[in-house]
């Protein structure tokens, strides 16, 4: 669903798609789902403008974080907090290290102090929208316990590196949007990206599809002779952008946007 949106939006507005392999989780990340990513968006006929030769991962830059995180030590309060998931005990850091002066070292991770008040930004499809870091989430983690750089400080990095100005992307992400905002300008960025969030493929009773799950993906569908423009059709029918299944090309896409 998610290249649908990607390719279709940046195909109609005249923009340039890039892809990146975010593997900046390195116990989770493995060569083989790589593979499957690329091979998958090569049968669907999706090619991208930038991120495939080279090939754009995370993992081969981590001396963007490094300067990245230095440049926020040096403007605003960076900790290193020793509190596994156990201790903190959801998704909101309690700022229990803020003050502690814990000593940076294996085992700890990295936090910036995000400051109370709102990031309002204008979602391109789901309109206003306002949200509290500080009260959502607390302190930011940058670099965990096992030493790999975040989720949401690597996007927000690579996203001012790469001169990314629109993030397409599930809405199982919407939270995350306030948070990334607020990080961009604490790390110089004037202006943050425009973001879109789309709408999720979900079984019946309303979760979302994943193979974890054994909910079938892609590759099942291919090995079961759907074409690349099925599945394209299929996936646009799921979510609204046509009334009913119907094959779609890749190169066609952006025709759902206009």
């Amino acid at each position: 669903m998610n290249a649908v949106y990607v390719w279709g939006i940046a195909r109609a507005a005249g923009g340039r798609v890039v892809l990146r392999i975010e593997d900046h989780d390195r116990i989770r990340s493995r060569p083989e789902f790589e593979a499957s990513i690329l091979e998958d968006l090569d049968w669907l006929g999706f090619d991208a403008d930038e991120g495939r030769d080279p090939i754009l991962r995370q993992s081969d830059g981590p001396a963007a974080y490094e300067k990245a995180l230095e440049a926020l030590r040096a403007s605003h309060h960076v900790y290193a907090c020793d509190c596994s998931r156990k201790e903190i005990g959801g998704e909101r850091y309690p700022g229990r290290c803020r003050g502690r002066a814990v000593a940076e070292a294996p085992g700890c991770g990295i936090r910036v102090q995000i400051d109370e008040g709102f990031e309002e930004f204008d979602d391109l499809r789901l309109g206003p929208t306002r949200q509290a870091p500080a009260g959502q989430c607390g302190d930011i983690l940058l670099r965990d316990r096992d030493g790999h750089w975040t989720y949401q400080f690597a996007v927000t990095v690579d996203d001012m590196n790469q001169g990314v100005d629109l993030v397409i992307r599930g809405e199982d992400l919407l939270s995350s949007t306030g948070r990334q905002i607020a990080l961009a300008r604490m790390l110089g960025r004037q202006a943050p990206p425009r973001f879109l969030h789309h709408p999720l493929i979900v079984k019946p009773g309303g979760d979302k599809l994943s193979k974890a799950s054994g909910d079938t993906g892609v590759r099942e569908l291919r090995r079961a002779g759907v074409s690349a423009s099925e599945v394209i059709g299929r996936a646009a029918a799921a979510v609204g952008l046509i009334e009913s299944p119907r094959t779609v090309e890749a190169r066609d896409v952006a025709v759902l946007f206009q």
